[in-house]
């Protein structure tokens, strides 16, 4: 890969408005370099990481030392996976409501926060989620083959041995996020689970088909998605649901947070162009870097995708106002607008968007297709939805 590990690479993400009045949590699975960037960002912060064991246990045994030491309201306080200890949160909304303290508090998991009730701060802290790299951030860097195969992650961007590094990661998150939780008592059983999962990346959840190949019951299956979700390993992308004509699908499907942990779950090294592995590979990036685009948006467009019984499918539609379909092709067919097609006459769409590997971006009776990077310097500059 071309990059250097002392490369500092500018992310997309912005708090400093939100921090201007509010304080804030920043989500995002482990390794996505969160950590990295608030000492880029706030390098003047106060820093407490509960990933430290003297700093936890001191914390956990004195929760209002907090209160005692932060005194200064102009000073940014930073608090490292919060998740680890929940109860340090009452103190932080003593000290937004009565010193006017701002946080950014940070966790790679949000089911330990939903599940024990706590105080979560009530509307005084908005939500933010960190992602892997997208295009916009690597810019030149950016080589497509490999962030289909070995995905984006930061610490897999810079490694020598991505491959490596990605199943040293899914171990990780065995043992951190999953066994060290308690999530589950049947580690080995949900092994089988996740490998099964990351064959349906991209694909619409068949929870029967799941259980059978994982060896678990229906509902633990059901339990098991979840898991994922509040591990922040996987989205789910709900199905368009405003259709006029045609009957459409109402199963959401399922993607992993990145390319490469699902590739090296497969067993995966390698991705062979046109392949139909590569498609979806595709298909799944791009879908990506929307998810990353609306995360940062503050959550305020809708991102779904439209398949009815007869077979026709729009891969991705934003706001209900943008159908767009992906394709991994460098010549764009007739047959392959069909789609683009029927969802016109489901519902009035502002553009019909197909984004592919063709050289040079056309249109073609009203639908445009865009080659990848045009369709991500759109996205990136705001002028899909403008």
């Amino acid at each position: 890969m071309k990059y250097n590990r002392n490369t500092i690479i500018p992310r997309k993400l912005d708090l400093r408005p939100i921090l201007e009045r509010k304080s804030c949590f920043l989500f995002g699975p482990r390794q996505t370099g969160k950590s990295t960037w608030l000492q880029q960002q706030f390098p003047d912060a106060h820093k407490i990481d509960l990933l430290e064991s003297d700093i936890f246990l001191r914390y956990s045994a004195t929760p209002q030392l907090l209160r005692e030491e932060i005194t200064d309201a102009s000073q940014i306080v930073v608090i490292d996976e919060i998740q680890k200890l929940p109860n340090l949160l009452d103190e932080v909304h003593w000290l937004i409501e009565r010193r006017k303290v701002r946080f950014v508090l940070t966790g790679s998991s949000a089911r330990k926060l939903k599940r024990t009730g706590v105080n979560m701060l009530g509307g005084r802290a908005r939500s933010r989620r960190m992602h892997p790299f997208v295009w916009a951030e690597l810019g030149e860097s950016f080589r497509l083959n490999e962030a289909l195969c070995f995905g984006l992650m930061p610490s897999v961007v810079f490694s020598d041995s991505p491959y490596e590094d990605l199943r040293a990661y899914i171990g990780d998150y065995l043992t951190q996020e999953i066994a060290a939780e308690g999530v589950t008592r049947n580690l080995p059983a949900f092994s089988r689970f996740l490998e099964v999962a990351a064959l349906g990346h991209g694909k619409m959840i068949n929870f029967a088909s799941v259980a059978s190949d994982a060896q678990v019951s229906k509902s633990t299956v059901t339990n098991y998605y979840q898991v994922l979700e509040d591990t922040l390993l996987a989205s789910h992308l709900q199905p368009w649901r405003r259709g006029k004509t045609r009957k459409a699908i109402q199963t959401p499907k399922i993607y992993l947070f990145d390319n490469g942990i699902a590739h090296a779950l497969q067993g995966r090294k390698s991705l062979a162009p046109s392949s139909p592995e590569y498609g979806d590979a595709f298909e799944s990036w791009i879908h990506h870097e929307l998810r990353t685009w609306v995360d940062l948006r503050g959550a305020v467009d809708e991102l779904t995708y439209w398949r009815s019984t007869s077979g026709f499918e729009v891969d991705f539609i934003l706001n209900d106002e943008i159908a767009i379909e992906v394709k991994a092709k460098k010549i764009i067919a007739e047959r392959d607008l069909r789609s683009l097609r029927a969802i016109a006459e489901e519902a009035p769409m502002r553009r019909h968007l197909m984004v592919c590997l063709e050289p040079v971006s056309r249109k073609v009776n009203g639908i445009e297709i865009l080659r990848w990077n045009d369709f991500l310097q759109q996205l990136w500059a705001g002028k899909i939805l403008a």
